[in-house]
């Protein structure tokens, strides 16, 4: 089958991380399993392929497109994204990475084309891997911790704060929106839907 592009959501497998911080992206693949199971229209399928990562298909946005979760754990996220590009004919630019961002806040996204990786290791590890930091990624916003001197390790690792938690579902629901315009309308919908996003502003209306 000729997939349109691939959804990839960084996180660390196991129940253990699932709530983390560090597990934004898989959050946002987990919605779309979700509505994937609720709509048909969207013929969710499991494929089985490989230990290094669990993969789906489904109609999202007008056509198939993969949706991928990366069994690695976040440091080696390249081994697999490199495996699954490789047996469906993607190129770099055909996938979208969805990660978390510590330079913004909880409640703010971004959506870019390549650029640094800002020490993020899922995302230099998929660099180092394709070859190449031209694919484009959607950052959810963690924040970063208010002490100063908390390790960045332990921050990420940690479950999302009770003032954050709640406002998740709607967060991951507008930035599957950005997705869905992105592959509808192009990146300038997308970035316009998906970077003009503030939680506060949300709250405010």
């Amino acid at each position: 089958m000729d997939y349109k592009g691939a959804i990839i959501g960084l996180g660390n497998p196991g129940p253990k991380y699932e709530t983390t911080r560090h597990n934004a992206g898989f959050m946002l693949v987990d919605h779309l399993l979700a509505l994937g199971g609720e709509r048909q229209s969207m013929r969710l399928e499991k494929l089985d392929e490989s230990g290094d990562y669990e993969l789906w298909r489904c109609k999202f946005a007008g056509a198939y497109r993969l949706l991928a979760k990366p069994m690695t754990y976040m440091n080696l996220s390249g081994k697999a994204v490199s495996k699954v590009c490789g047996r469906h004919g993607l190129a770099a630019r055909d996938i979208v990475v969805v990660h978390d961002e510590l330079d913004l806040p909880v409640g703010r996204m971004k959506f870019k084309l390549g650029g640094g990786n800002n020490g993020h290791n899922g995302l230099a590890s998929i660099q180092e891997s394709l070859g190449t930091p031209e694919f484009y990624r959607l950052r959810l916003g963690i924040g970063r911790p208010d002490d100063q001197y908390k390790p960045i390790t332990d921050w990420v690792l940690e479950p999302f704060g009770p003032e954050s938690a709640p406002a998740l579902p709607e967060i991951i629901a507008h930035a599957v929106k950005g997705l869905d315009l992105f592959f509808r309308r192009g990146m300038g919908f997308a970035q316009q839907h998906v970077n003009a996003f503030s939680l506060q502003k949300e709250e405010a209306e």
